[in-house]
């Protein structure tokens, strides 16, 4: 085996393992929001907050989702979410802004720029959540791509070095 091969092999590797990061990453995320009960209500004023911060300093969150792949396939993504604005329309609120993915595993990590950035519009809203017992939960996911979905952003995951890009 020569080396080109054995360092591909490697890269194809150091991705898989992120992406299993990523997956369990994002599941305990979910299963910690699940927990807490939170209401779309209150992780709508999380999103305004975030909107405000990002107008005043330029802030991008570190936001994790799940992106619907062939044969009923669902991958872990990563990204950066610059958060315009939160408006409440007819029940569900939906937050605009802008998404610089910075991990899938098609491309691997993304360093800002590699990619262009998309234009995002996200439902919050909320749901029941049925398991062992019966409960409100809240849950977020892409209006304008299908494939995208449970979104997870995170307060103290944040940058403000990423307008340029955006």
């Amino acid at each position: 085996m020569d080396s080109t091969s054995l360092f591909a092999d490697y890269a194809r590797w150091q991705r898989f393992q992120r992406q299993d990061q990523l997956h369990r990453e994002h599941n305990a995320a979910v299963r910690k929001l699940a927990e807490s009960g939170a209401m779309a209500s209150r992780v709508a004023e999380g999103y305004r907050s975030m909107a405000e911060k990002g107008a005043a300093e330029g802030a991008c969150y570190r936001t994790l989702f799940l992106r619907q792949r062939p044969h009923e396939t669902s991958l872990a993504c990563e990204g950066w979410l610059f958060v315009r604005r939160v408006l409440a329309e007819g029940g569900i609120t939906r937050v605009r802004g802008t998404l610089l993915e910075s991990f899938t595993l098609e491309d691997g990590s993304l360093t800002p720029g590699d990619k262009p950035a998309i234009k995002v519009t996200l439902d919050i809203y909320d749901e029941i959540l049925v398991k062992r017992t019966m409960k409100m939960g809240c849950r977020i996911d892409r209006q304008d791509d299908d494939r995208d979905r449970h979104f997870i952003t995170f307060l103290d995951s944040v940058r403000g070095d990423l307008r340029q890009h955006m």
